[in-house]
């Protein structure tokens, strides 16, 4: 008779082997950098959509969101809302017009290449520092999901936090460095029905074991009233107000997420976001909600039963193991795996193609394609140690981390994405001025931004605000060529039209 562990592990086992046997698939499927880099922009829309999903959740997903909910109760639910109306806006808007424009702007196949080309940037400055933010935000960022993975084993197995991270390092690199844009989307296309599945079994089991919706509410009543308010109370203060615009703010954050945003460009054209968006946002809504509902019937099952929960980012990970089968909760604790592992690759080849495309072409730019795709993957080992140094000792929460990287893109490239796509006199100074101004105030608000009505704003506020005005001021002051001025038409007439043939379809 198996152990419950030795069940946990067959499936864990199952999982790796899948994700390697995709990622060598990929492998064989790519010969070149733009291959390697954007899969030859042929992503079908439910692999965009269900990619770019997945890809975006991460670890706080399953670890950060339901452990927030079950500590302060449906406050934090407000980043579930923001981040599903700014999920919604960045494929309506945002998806189709960048995949046409990239096409204009001279089959760009990076956010910095986009930016370059899109403005006209002969200076080089603004490819240079948009590829060093996504150098420097993503390694946090990567680092965020090493932490998520060393923690994991730790619950899950009993298994040192290092050595955890340590695993979830070599599988990811296994099937990364080789598959590329490809193998990272096609991974991500599993993980997420395996992250929504999850999120669905086990709010659902923990209600049936409580004896039902009605007793499920007592409990979390029972623990504490606000547990169940949007508001958290009956009065909506200032400080409430501060809080709900903070968490809602997490939405603007999609608007400058390269990991994210690269999907739309990789898509086979502007036609398929209209597909795409549908089937995003529904497994985004689904998963949200299976997230809140975790952490929220959480406070209840703990509450009720003799069980304890020392790290409420360890909630849904410790229902699933009180609640079903080994070996269901061996997929489950795959599920979670697979939320940090879809988010750790996509971001390692976004990283590798700033790195190739934006900093070493720069200098390099008659470098052989031989030379950028291994290039590439070297620079995708790097980034995965240096984020696995910095995550040895972590600073923070798994959700403190992620916010500050999301702030960080978000306040950086947001404006600049927006701007691009629907202001004809953005220059390429004003995007540059615009986009360093956010990220300073990123760096400066997270450590010293003072606390409004007793509340720490959220540092993509002041950072995106910032980085708009600027943008938009230098802009004013510098002139902008008359053959941007015909791109920038050419690129609203494609995507459009686009548009309207896929309506008519």
């Amino acid at each position: 008779m198996l152990s419950d562990e030795a069940f946990q592990i067959t499936a864990l086992v199952i999982y790796f082997l899948v994700m390697i046997g995709i990622g060598y698939y990929a492998y064989t499927k790519t010969s070149d950098h733009e291959g390697y880099m954007l899969a030859g922009r042929q992503l079908p829309p439910w692999t965009a959509a269900l990619s770019a999903g997945a890809s975006d959740m991460s670890g706080w997903l399953m670890m950060g969101l339901p452990g927030a909910i079950y500590a302060a109760g449906l406050i934090e639910a407000w980043i579930a809302i923001g981040l599903t109306i700014g999920a919604y806006l960045n494929w309506r808007l945002v998806a189709p017009r960048l995949r046409a424009y990239t096409e204009v702007a001279r089959n760009s196949i990076t956010i910095p290449s986009f930016f370059e080309n899109r403005l006209h940037d002969r200076s080089r400055s603004l490819r240079i520092a948009s590829g060093a933010i996504v150098l420097v935000f993503f390694t946090f960022y990567v680092s965020s999901m090493m932490v998520a993975g060393g923690e994991f084993f730790r619950l899950a197995f009993g298994v040192s936090y290092t050595n955890g991270m340590l695993i979830v390092v070599a599988v990811t690199l296994g099937y990364t460095l080789f598959g590329g844009f490809l193998g990272a989307s096609l991974t991500d296309v599993v993980q997420g029905m395996m992250m929504m599945v999850a999120l669905l079994v086990i709010p659902v089991a923990a209600v049936l074991t409580l004896g039902g919706v009605d007793e499920t509410v007592d409990g979390i009543r029972e623990v504490g009233a606000d547990h169940l308010s949007l508001l958290s109370g009956t009065s909506l203060t200032a400080a409430t107000v501060v809080s709900i615009v903070s968490a809602m703010a997490w939405g603007l954050g999609y608007f400058g997420q390269p990991h994210i945003i690269v999907r739309f460009m990789a898509m086979r054209d502007a036609a398929s976001a209209r597909s795409a968006r549908r089937i995003g946002i529904g497994w985004m809504v689904v998963t949200l909600a299976g997230a809140v509902a975790c952490g929220l019937i959480g406070v209840a099952f703990f509450a009720r039963t003799d069980r304890s929960l020392d790290n409420p980012e360890l909630v849904v990970l410790t229902m699933g193991e009180a609640l079903l089968h080994p070996l269901v909760v061996g997929f489950v604790f795959a599920a979670v795996l697979a939320a940090i592992m879809s988010t750790v690759s996509s971001q390692l080849i976004v990283t590798s193609s700033a790195f190739v495309e934006d900093l070493y072409k720069v200098f390099r730019p008659e470098a052989k394609p031989r030379t950028l795709l291994n290039l590439g993957r070297l620079c995708v080992l790097a980034v995965a140690l240096i984020a696995t140094v910095l995550a040895i000792n972590p600073s923070g929460t798994i959700l403190e981390l992620v916010a500050f990287a999301w702030a960080g893109f978000g306040a950086s490239f947001g404006p600049a994405i927006l701007l691009s796509l629907f202001w004809r006199e953005l220059t390429n100074w004003g995007a540059l001025a615009g986009m360093v101004s956010g990220a300073v105030t990123v760096f400066l608000w997270s450590s010293y931004g003072p606390d409004i009505y007793g509340v720490a704003l959220y540092e993509i506020v002041p950072g995106f605000i910032v980085n708009t005005v600027v943008a938009i001021v230098v802009s004013k002051m510098t002139t902008v060529e008359a053959a941007v001025e015909r791109e920038f038409d050419a690129a609203v007439e494609l995507a459009e039209a686009k548009q309207a043939a896929a309506e008519v379809g």
